[in-house]
């Protein structure tokens, strides 16, 4: 009778390995999906940002002015690695990147000279360039002869991200979605082995708090410990990936990251501990015969 008793016993105590196993798969799933929609969004902003803005100038524009345009356009918050392009040394990056057979057919340098300097990618919109061009023609008249940027590149890198974050923003909801019942449905299934035992407890007189109390601790706890694992396991393969392609590198956000890691802790524990509770009051609910 000890030992029946002995293995009764053991038979009652939950077991959560199983639950937490499978809430870790699901949030790493979760983790890698996230991190590829970090990914698209940092993919495009570097893009964007590698967009080159040229403030081509009139010949023989005064020294003076040339300064005064350069160092307004360093004032301005969203402009970056603003520089001032000389004749020679526009004709010398032509000559790295092309052919040099135009000295066969021009006597004089054809290239004028520019200011050139990268926007920011929250600016980088045909409304922000096109006003950005209106205030610098306006405010240096004579001097800036024309304000260029890659108008179809622009429309083209704009159109694939709004169209690619719209795609991953239904993917992730749909996946939100999944990711909420199948934890849930993990945890119901975790606690259906335990359902004897919570009801026992219910009918030798322990209050619905008393029996909860310590459900909802453990299940605040596996959800750390799942979390944990995803979180791991997620920056493991991304580790991987990004040694696998260096370039992916360019796009890695630790704050962006953090983010995320807090996302899927959060999720851990909130599904897990709202399944848990509800499993648990759903079968101090029922009568005895039902958990049959």
């Amino acid at each position: 009778m000890a030992q029946f008793g002995k293995a009764s016993s053991k038979r009652g105590k939950p077991t959560y390995a199983y639950a937490i196993i499978g809430v870790s798969l699901v949030l790493f799933l979760f983790g890698i999906v996230g991190w590829f929609f970090l990914n698209l969004r940092k993919t495009g902003d570097y893009v964007k940002e590698n967009i080159q803005v040229h403030a081509w100038l009139n010949p023989n524009a005064p020294k003076k002015n040339i300064d005064s345009l350069k160092t307004y356009v360093a004032s301005l918050p969203y402009a970056k690695n603003v520089e001032y392009v000389t004749k020679e040394m526009a004709i010398a990056k032509w000559n790295a990147d092309n052919d040099t057979t135009w000295k066969k057919f021009l006597d004089e340098n054809p290239l004028p000279e520019s200011v050139d300097f990268y926007v920011k990618a929250d600016h980088v919109q045909k409304d922000s360039l096109d006003a950005l061009s209106a205030d610098l023609l306006n405010r240096y008249p004579g001097l800036v002869k024309e304000f260029q940027f890659p108008t179809e590149t622009l429309s083209q890198v704009s159109k694939f991200v709004k169209t690619a974050a719209y795609i991953f923003l239904i993917a992730a909801i749909i996946l939100t979605i999944l990711v909420v019942f199948s934890i849930d449905n993990t945890i119901r299934l975790a606690m259906y082995s335990n359902r004897f035992l919570i009801k026992t407890m219910q009918m030798v007189g322990a209050t619905r708090w008393f029996i909860a109390r310590p459900l909802n601790v453990r299940a605040i706890i596996n959800g750390l410990i799942a979390s944990g694992i995803a979180i791991v396991a997620v920056w493991a393969t991304i580790t991987l990936i990004e040694s696998l392609a260096p370039g992916f590198k360019v796009l890695h956000d630790n704050a962006s990251m953090m983010l995320l890691f807090l996302i899927i802790v959060l999720l851990g524990i909130c599904i897990t501990l709202f399944s848990t509770h509800r499993s648990v009051i759903k079968y101090l609910r029922m009568k005895l015969d039902d958990l049959y």
